[in-house]
């Protein structure tokens, strides 16, 4: 039988995203969209510690330099250090989409970011896919999408998963060396029992775990898009999932509060032994 605990003792999040991995620290990142503030977990102590922000964000990346990370917020993407907070703004790609925010990102072995957003009203598709480059430049490579999620990618790296989950649906796109995507095509359609398909990440084995919002569940696909099992959560709306621990077999599952009236663990940071190995997180190389 699968172990599903509560990871994050009494914390619970408004919108619990982004699980980061960081080896240089041996701690678990995530992010608290709506509560507007950043956590870490030491899983070796137990010990959490987090931080406010000024406004909404959605992810964090680990920089490749060691000088922080890189930032989702509201208002662009940002230089992000801890302790003390500091933030120092590269740019909004989206002046010209006032109602979009960030919601999920991550680091491909080149060092890039692959970033998406959604209209917060949940009303329009003008959510995009953004690639952020080292160079701090970045390029809007993908649109239409109502509530941008995922991204993860193909143990080759030749494949970039990204998703959207008011349409149930999973795309892959073919993704060359030097950043272009093309061939978007339908990798996966969630059943309407299963709930949206939200964050993602692959295994050291190359199959794709989803959490889904609404559905009380991570899922594991196979390469060929086709369900191998699932596990079920202890509450309805699942964020999103990644790999940690020193030997990545330990998952970390995010959660929210919104939306799960009458629900305790909801909102909680779960670890669940799943029974694989992960794959380690990339840093941004800028």
């Amino acid at each position: 039988m699968t172990t599903v605990r509560i990871a994050s003792g009494t914390q619970r999040d408004i919108l619990g995203e982004g699980p980061l991995w960081c080896d240089s620290q041996n701690a678990l990142f995530w992010v608290d969209i709506f509560g507007k503030k950043i956590h870490r977990l030491y899983p070796a102590t137990g010990q959490i510690r987090s931080w406010p922000l000024p406004e909404l964000i959605g992810w964090i990346i680990e920089r490749r330099n060691g000088n922080g990370f890189v930032a989702g917020l509201k208002s662009g993407f940002a230089l992000l250090r801890l302790d003390p907070v500091s933030i120092e703004w590269i740019g909004n790609p989206e002046m010209d989409r006032p109602f979009n925010r960030p919601n999920d990102a991550k680091a491909d072995r080149q060092g890039r970011i692959w970033a998406g957003t959604k209209d917060d009203r949940d009303q329009e598709a003008t959510g995009a896919l953004y690639r952020l480059d080292p160079s701090l430049q970045w390029s809007r490579v993908d649109d239409g999408y109502t509530v941008a999620n995922g991204p993860t990618f193909s143990l080759d790296y030749r494949t970039v998963f990204h998703t959207d989950s008011a349409a149930r649906t999973v795309y892959a796109l073919d993704l060359a060396d030097n950043g272009d995507i093309a061939k978007r095509r339908v990798w996966l359609r969630f059943e309407e029992e299963w709930g949206y398909p939200d964050g993602m990440t692959t295994d050291a084995e190359g199959c794709i775990w989803i959490a889904h919002w609404g559905g009380a569940r991570v899922s594991r696909f196979r390469a060929n898009g086709k369900l191998d099992r699932s596990i079920a959560m202890p509450t309805t709306n699942i964020t999103s999932v990644t790999f940690g621990g020193p030997d990545l077999r330990r998952m970390f599952v995010t959660s929210a509060s919104h939306g799960c009236k009458g629900e305790p663990e909801a909102g909680a940071l779960f670890e669940v032994d799943a029974g694989v190995e992960g794959i380690p997180s990339n840093t941004f190389a800028g």
